[in-house]
């Protein structure tokens, strides 16, 4: 296993090498002077230029790239040019916030999934295989930033049983009572599209378990429907369906970028829109990089998972 990792570990270096490279480039190709924005439009020539060396602008571009990234492999993320503060901690307040929010609608997506697949399976009557259809095109078709609007509407106006969004103002473990309900409209409005596809690849992959020789060999011997597709055919099926964890993990991390503007979370989606519409480079750059690390290590772990739970894939791994 540790082997197969090692493998892997080249290949996410080389991703994470050039996403620095294109990240850099585009900004730079980005119209607009970060100086010209920080000293106004009325700054002399005398202020720009100065603004530029504080900055380190004033080099050439491959000098820029590697004093950028030197400082990236030191931590020193740098200052915010308008939001104000340190990057790093204004990446740190996001991300737990971020987190939160997307830990919460993770594991809802899975306690969906896995009840309405297994039940639908176990149970293999149309008209409950019809509701999980239909509950997964809906959940699919209808846009997060649709289902958010719904969701405050219903339960933060009409109905007004919970916060319309927010966060808590003492953090989220000052009382898990109060935590919950400001957690539940965000975390199921991303939860939602995640679980539908989830329930999807599962369902698919246990009827296509069920179909597989030794599933008959086990009716034959009189074990129960229930015990087959939970002891054998559920893990058989995992393998598939946690790559396909890992893809949706990166899309309720991209989904969250207009859930947190609907409800308000102060996490990474709304520091990242706040850097962009104000230009503040320097938190543009780092968030962007941070986001090409976070899906390099979502593929890594998903890579880690599969071979754990399929020892054939880190057998080919070690050939």
């Amino acid at each position: 296993m540790l082997r197969y990792a090692l493998q892997r570990i080249p290949s996410a270096l080389l991703v994470l090498a050039l996403g620095s490279v294109v990240i850099f480039t585009l900004l730079r190709l980005v119209p607009g002077d970060p100086a010209l924005v920080l000293a106004g439009p009325d700054a002399s020539p005398e202020a720009l230029a100065a603004i530029r060396e504080d900055l380190g602008l004033d080099g050439s571009q491959i000098a820029q790239y590697f004093s950028w990234l030197g400082s990236i492999v030191s931590f020193d993320l740098g200052k915010s040019l308008i939001l104000g503060g340190e990057v790093g901690t204004l990446l740190l307040d996001a991300l737990g916030n971020t987190l939160v929010l997307a830990v919460a609608a993770l594991l809802l997506a899975i306690l969906i999934a896995f009840t309405l697949s297994t039940v639908s399976v176990i149970a293999d009557r149309k008209w409950l295989n019809s509701v999980v259809t239909g509950f997964g095109t809906v959940a699919v078709a209808i846009p997060n930033f649709v289902t958010g609007a719904i969701l405050v509407v219903l339960f933060g106006v009409v109905w007004a049983v919970l916060p319309a969004g927010g966060i808590p103002r003492k953090g989220f473990l000052d009382d898990p009572g109060i935590s919950v309900q400001y957690l539940v409209l965000p975390a199921a409005c991303l939860a939602l599209p995640i679980a539908a596809a989830l329930t999807r690849f599962l369902t698919e992959g246990l009827r296509s378990q069920l179909a597989e020789p030794y599933v008959t060999t086990a009716r034959a011997l009189g074990i129960p429907r229930r015990r087959i597709v939970l002891t054998q055919a559920l893990p058989n099926a995992l393998p598939a369906t946690v790559t396909v964890l890992g893809i949706q993990i990166g899309h309720l991390l991209g989904g969250a970028v207009l859930v947190e503007a609907i409800f308000a979370w102060p996490g990474l989606g709304h520091l990242i829109e706040r850097a962009i519409s104000s230009r503040d480079y320097p938190v543009v750059q780092v968030m962007l990089l941070f986001s090409v690390v976070l899906f390099v290590a979502i593929q890594l772990a998903t890579d880690l998972v599969n071979a754990w739970l399929d020892p054939r894939i880190r057998l080919g791994g070690n050939a």
